[in-house]
């Protein structure tokens, strides 16, 4: 009798995550092509992600620490090409330079480097943005014309959207004094940037909103200035944001229980530690949503809801009198500790692995009118476990809206590997997957003259799992349906790892 193949639980093949790519692809790849692409879909797709996990003979701890890969989709008329290149970052030639991790990342201690001396370990608390990793693999965001990508750290990297060059390197501490930032700043339609970062201001931490006015000629940077700012609540130890939201009128700053020592970050600079040990979970605090004007800059005011944990924020708007603010959220902040190598390896003997991504699309709505610290409740909004969540970012960013797209975080899902497409208002769901694939963050597209809020299509990048480790392809989803249009894809000449964010560049006619 045949023996009976055991079913592992979570059955989520986690590998995609781990994979080292080894070979770039400089020239762009031609794929094969499956389905009809739409005519109207031109442009370029960028990603960035986790791209290695090795140096020599060493292994990050933690999939943040990965080195960033970046990839290019380029679709005209029908026709895919695909390239993925290294970001050239100081961190990644320091490393490469020495053949191991001489850096300190996230969540990896690097191995002493006999060329830093005290004196230089004493400049890094000065100068953080030099000193500390710059592996921006986290996000691309456009500013003006030119792409950069992003890391919660201070350093951004201009990258060549064609050749997927590294460009220009800029600290963020020159610019606006930003000790941090988060790594999904707010692109406006008149485009405007925003983002929300950690500074100095006359000697005192303030989570601070930058403004990076946008001219067509120019540098968006130089123009950079702090328009919002207040004290965190926990003055040495402000609140861990990756993202945040904005709406007509206000800044919306969402205070959670996970905080960053800022001492024990300082002493980790000179002591070359690794950046995690510097967070701390606060289960016993509740989450405030913190309101900033956006005409004065100044605190107007805050409510609470409970203890919870989240990376992104879905939306935020105003509608009829009401701030409504949704979030991909958890109980708390164990899905970092998820994320290192050996939870990810280790996942099918942990029998709590499937609870600590357990994510749940959660709005927050309450009146603008009610008094100051108003405890808000978390309503459901679909019981479906999402991350990396998209809009119609163009036309309904901090405006009402009514469909979002993500990446399934229900590990333990018969299909882990699911694109879904939320509808807020009536709670449906609708999903995709595809055997043994794991899609990447879905990226919506509008149609030419779209009349609905979800007429287009979704593009994500895929990836499989098991022995083939060596493709990637260009999905296209009608976002109405969530069915297959087309797919393009690519016989790659090392592993594709799976990637984290991305933006789309549309070709103009």
């Amino acid at each position: 009798m045949a023996a009976v193949a055991e079913k592992l639980y979570p059955n989520c093949d986690a590998s995609v995550w781990l994979r080292s790519c080894e070979e770039e692809v400089s020239e762009p790849l031609e794929g094969t092509t499956t389905g009809e692409l739409p005519p109207w879909l031109r442009g370029t797709l960028l990603r960035n992600g986790p791209g290695s996990l090795k140096v020599g003979d060493m292994r990050f701890d933690h999939l943040f620490d990965s080195s960033a890969l970046l990839h290019r989709f380029a679709i005209d008329e029908g026709h895919v090409t695909y390239q993925c290149r290294f970001l050239r970052t100081n961190t990644l030639r320091k490393n490469r330079a020495a053949n191991r991790i001489i850096v300190s990342e996230f969540g990896t201690k690097a191995a002493p480097d006999p060329c830093h001396t005290i004196f230089d370990r004493v400049a890094a608390f000065f100068n953080p943005g030099e000193h500390m990793s710059d592996n921006a693999m986290i996000s691309l965001y456009p500013f003006g014309d030119e792409i950069y990508a992003f890391t919660e750290g201070p350093i951004i990297h201009r990258v060549d959207t064609v050749t997927l060059d590294t460009l220009e390197r800029r600290n963020m501490t020159d610019c606006v004094a930003l000790v941090n930032h988060t790594s999904h700043p707010h692109v406006m339609p008149n485009g405007d940037v925003y983002n929300v970062g950690m500074s100095v201001v006359k000697g005192r931490i303030k989570h601070v909103v930058v403004k990076f006015p946008f001219t067509e000629k120019g540098d968006m940077f130089k123009s950079a200035r702090i328009v919002a700012s207040v004290k965190p609540r926990w003055t040495l130890n402000p609140s861990y944001m990756h993202t945040f939201g904005i709406t007509e009128n206000y800044f919306v700053i969402v205070e959670q229980a996970l905080s960053v020592s800022v001492a024990a970050l300082m002493k980790g600079l000179i002591n070359n530690e690794k950046v995690c040990s510097s967070l701390k979970w606060n289960p016993d605090y509740e989450t405030h949503i913190v309101l900033l004007s956006r005409t004065t800059g100044l605190e107007v005011k805050r409510f609470r809801t409970n203890t919870l944990f989240y990376l992104h924020i879905i939306n935020a708007f105003e509608t009829d009198g009401r701030l409504v603010v949704d979030l991909c959220a958890y109980k708390d902040a164990q899905v970092i500790d998820a994320m290192y190598v050996q939870a990810i390896e280790t996942m099918q003997s942990n029998a709590d692995y499937a609870e600590w991504f357990r994510a749940r699309p959660q709005r927050l709505d309450v009146s603008l009118d009610a008094p100051n610290l108003t405890h808000v409740p978390q309503k459901l909004i679909a019981d479906i476990g999402c991350e990396t969540p998209r809009i119609h970012y163009d036309l309904h960013n901090a405006k009402p809206y009514r469909y979002f797209y993500a990446i399934s975080s229900d590990v333990d899902a018969e299909n882990p590997g699911m694109l879904i497409k939320v509808d807020t208002k009536t709670g449906e769901t609708k999903t995709w997957c595809t055997p043994n694939g794991y899609p990447s963050e879905p990226i919506f597209v509008p149609a030419p003259n779209a009349k609905d809020e979800d007429d287009g299509v979704l593009l994500s990048a895929l990836v499989w799992g098991g022995e083939k480790t060596q493709s990637v392809a260009l999905l296209v989803l009608d976002a109405k349906t969530m069915k297959e249009l087309a797919r393009t894809t690519f016989d790659t000449p090392s592993p594709a790892p799976k990637c984290l964010h991305g933006w789309f560049l549309p070709t103009n006619s």
